[in-house]
């Protein structure tokens, strides 16, 4: 057969084929009902042997060999006739069923997140000027802030369960009257240390050891809101140009706080709990922290005036320590206390407590632990107690160790009882004064009789591991004299829990004269050693 009568059998073939159906028409006639098969498709797809798919395919094979472009073909010839292919991906699209997506569009996660933040703002709107008044008592603020977020709540729209209701509340209540998601961290006693490490990463301290918190802030903003709050409360400031901060919560908590572009991460908010009710003495004995000999020897030295650092590492209970020891001091005595942040919590009648204060927004303004040193001794104090120690005021603190303010107390970070010593020349030298270094130490020797040095083990525990005497000057060294020595031979049992104890020496100090002058006397038994226990 000749290329001509071939093209005339294709028109001819074309003519007496159906017209095609639209591809609209198509998905919609064709789409076969559940439980049905494909019917009436042959005279859709052209069978691959029949006589029309055959001429088609000549077609194209002239169009091929002649060079022309498939656009020169007329229209009714490219749409008359679709590939078995393209027909089949039609049917399978219009087969497909299209994805139900949930009522609300949303996970349960989220569609809780949307509803905290609607039920929050309606909340701030009604009450938000009265959350700052200073005159509301909290109870009163508390009681008001639940009843105003219970009605907002019933008027939601929303159906929410009984446990979602519940977790609302809670954690907006914790937005607005506390600190948000870590609120429920300050409340637990067995948190020691709650630490933010940017908006995704909080940290617990739990039983000396540190564990990832199942909670995070919202965002950079939610936390910087959080940390505000805390700072504000005690007229601090934290922001670009002042971007660290010491604070306190209302129960003592030491709080510090970096923010960008200082914390690279997210902000950084370190809370060292305290708890509400202190630590007595005996606590620390029941803790292991010290020994009732070591209590009876330490109530004796506080009432005999005696001048006592305490000292050890970040976070092994200097504090807390110096909590104790103050709470020995008698009643009838003038007591002024200096802190960055105000953290000791003394139930004496007659305590004067002093803050420090940093400069202001313009660099102005700032007053300096030396300074407070420097004016609590005109204000006729009977024992001063400085909180921490850590620059130039240890040569002011020194001189009101000598000059008749018998029976003060200070912290002092470092390594042992010697360490504490050099540091303190350290510090004295930091004043700017051209003092010789055996000056120093004279002054030191003169005005430190007892140095507590606490540690914190690898198992969490912290314990006083050295009361130890200062002594006398020694040519250019400066003796001491353990009283009660660590005993670490029993090393750690099978839970890695430290098995020591603090043990006398049997070395009596010489400071017990002293002591004798404010009619305070010490059971020589204290001091002899405890064998075989």
């Amino acid at each position: 057969m000749s290329l001509a009568d071939r093209l005339a059998a294709a028109r001819q073939a074309r003519a007496e084929a159906p017209p095609p159906l639209e591809p609209a028409a198509l998905a919609v006639s064709d789409a076969p009902e559940p439980g049905e098969g494909l019917p009436h498709d042959d005279h859709l797809v052209p069978d691959p042997t029949s006589p029309v798919a055959a001429a088609v395919s000549a077609v194209e094979a002239v169009q091929r060999s002649a060079g022309k472009r498939r656009a020169d073909v007329p229209a009714a010839t490219a749409t008359s006739a679709p590939s078995p292919a393209s027909y089949a991906a039609t049917r399978a699209s219009a087969a497909e069923p299209t994805p139900r997506r949930g009522l609300t569009g949303t996970s349960p996660t989220e569609r809780i997140e949307e509803l905290k933040s609607s039920v929050h703002l309606q909340l701030l709107q009604q009450i938000g000027p009265r959350l700052y008044d200073a005159e509301m008592d909290q109870s009163e603020l508390d009681s008001e802030v639940r009843k105003v977020l219970s009605d907002v709540l019933s008027s939601q729209d929303r159906p929410l369960s009984t446990a979602d209701r519940a977790r609302v509340t809670q954690e907006i209540s914790d937005d607005i009257l506390g600190y948000g998601p870590i609120e429920p961290f300050l409340r637990d006693p067995d948190v020691s240390e709650v630490m933010v490490n940017g908006p995704a990463s909080i940290w617990l301290e739990k039983g000396g050891r540190l564990t990832p918190a199942a909670a995070h802030f919202t965002d950079e903003a939610h936390l910087r809101r959080t940390i505000d709050k805390i700072v504000s409360r005690i007229g601090r400031r934290v922001d670009e140009s002042s971007p660290m901060v010491d604070a306190r919560l209302p129960d003592g908590s030491r709080v510090n706080a970096v923010v960008p572009p200082l914390a690279v991460d997210g902000s950084a908010l370190t809370i060292r709990k305290f708890a509400a009710d202190p630590l007595t003495v005996d606590d620390l004995i029941r803790f292991g922290s010290l020994s009732p000999k070591t209590a009876e020897f330490l109530d004796a030295c506080v009432r005999g005036r005696l001048n006592i650092i305490v000292s050890g590492s970040t976070g092994a209970g200097k504090t807390t320590t110096l909590n104790v020891l103050s709470s020995f001091i008698p009643d009838d005595e003038r007591i002024v206390t200096i802190e960055d942040a105000a953290e000791l919590q003394l139930k004496q009648d007659h305590v004067v407590r002093l803050e420090s204060r940093p400069a202001n927004i313009e660099g102005k303004g700032a007053v300096t632990i030396r300074d407070l040193v420097k004016n609590s001794l005109r204000m006729r104090p009977d024992r001063i107690i400085v909180g921490e120690v850590r620059d130039a005021s240890a040569l002011d603190m020194l001189q009101a160790m000598n000059t008749g303010h018998d029976g003060s107390i200070c912290t002092l970070h470092s390594n042992g009882p010697r360490d504490t010593l050099a540091r303190m020349e350290t510090m004295v030298l930091m004043a700017g004064m051209d003092l010789p270094v055996r000056a120093i130490r004279e002054q030191v020797a003169s005005a430190v009789d007892l140095i507590v040095h606490q540690t914190r083990f690898k198992d969490g525990s912290r314990r006083i591991t050295h009361i130890t005497e200062v002594e006398r000057m020694e040519g250019d060294v400066i003796t001491l004299q353990d009283v009660f020595l660590w005993d670490g031979s029993r090393g750690f049992d099978a839970e890695g829990r430290v098995l020591g104890r603090l043990a006398g020496t049997g070395l009596r100090p010489k400071f017990l004269e002293k002591m004798a002058y404010s009619n305070v006397t010490v059971d020589p038994l204290v001091f002899v050693p405890e064998h075989g226990r």
